[in-house]
């Protein structure tokens, strides 16, 4: 079982013209982050479009990825949402297939109180031998995992970590002291890796690594290494390109960029749509300062 690295890039889902997944570039795709800084890829998340996607066609990616990447990183499978019984049958078949790990997303719209986020959370790690990543993002599920149910799931073996992209930095600093060890902290959002690791986050679930991975590990080992001031320039350096990705939702903005670079993976599936000439020109201009790590 390969071990969910510091730098986790979550993986867009190429379509084609017919709005089908084209499973053969998102083996290419796969190939090229792992190639330009990328530790681990997840793959079914909000980033790789799954709500629009069926669960045979995330069960058919999952499988497709796993076998292009092979034991040069581990697969992290988004299998949950909030139906809890079809969540834990999703991550039992992605199990079968080979990933290496389960992306446990708070559920949106049901709004559990925190006994039920618990038990909801207990029970798919208890259906699998896979190790669970939890996933905190307020913004999507307007809901917030606390940090004392974070802490609580982290008792659980198998829960090995969480994303957290609550932005709220005294929950994530207390679930950073107060985790067993073992228990580890991505940061979920990009302009936020600086910060988290420097109060001893693990890295990030990173969206802007689909094209500028190489340097955003860069920056994660600058601050490894110690040299603060060093990463904080690069951190600010990264910025602008880290906000315009999320200037509409997310992923419009990430495929609108590697569809921009050359590497072409087709249209955002509805309801999502394209961007229109109001945020690309305003962004042409931000994407212009940055040479695109991705190979094209």
């Amino acid at each position: 079982m390969n071990e969910i690295g510091r730098l986790v890039t979550a993986m867009i889902t190429p379509f084609d013209e017919n709005g089908e997944i084209d499973y053969p570039r998102a083996r290419e795709l796969a190939r090229g982050l792992m190639s330009s800084g990328s530790d681990s890829l997840l793959i079914g998340g909000t980033t790789g479009e799954s709500p629009s996607m069926s669960d045979d066609e995330k069960l058919r990616l999952f499988g497709e990825i796993k076998e292009e990447v092979g034991d040069s990183a581990a697969i992290i499978a988004g299998t949950t949402d909030n139906n809890h019984r079809k969540s834990i049958e999703l991550s039992i078949e992605a199990e079968n297939i080979g990933v290496d790990a389960l992306l446990l997303t708070v559920p949106a719209y049901n709004k559990p109180p925190q006994e039920g986020l618990y038990e909801h959370f207990k029970a798919i790690a208890s259906s699998t031998s896979l190790p669970g990543l939890l996933y905190n993002v307020p913004s999507r599920t307007s809901l917030n995992m606390t940090a004392e149910t974070t802490l609580k799931l982290a008792e659980i073996d198998n829960i090995v970590g969480v994303k957290e992209a609550s932005s709220d930095y005294v929950q994530i600093t207390q679930i950073i002291d107060g985790a067993p060890e073992g228990f580890k902290v991505w940061s979920g959002n990009d302009d936020e890796t600086f910060p988290i690791m420097c109060v001893g986050g693990h890295g990030v679930v990173s969206v802007a690594s689909n094209l500028y991975g190489d340097q955003v590990k860069s920056m994660m080992g600058l601050i490894l290494e110690g040299n603060i001031e060093s990463a904080a320039i690069a951190h600010r350096r990264l910025l602008p390109i880290f906000k315009a990705l999320f200037w509409v939702t997310n992923p419009i903005p990430i495929k609108y960029a590697v569809n921009r670079s050359g590497f072409k993976i087709g249209p955002n599936r509805l309801p999502l749509s394209d961007p229109d000439e109001s945020f690309t020109s305003g962004f042409d201009k931000i994407m212009d300062l940055y040479e695109a790590d991705l190979p094209v």
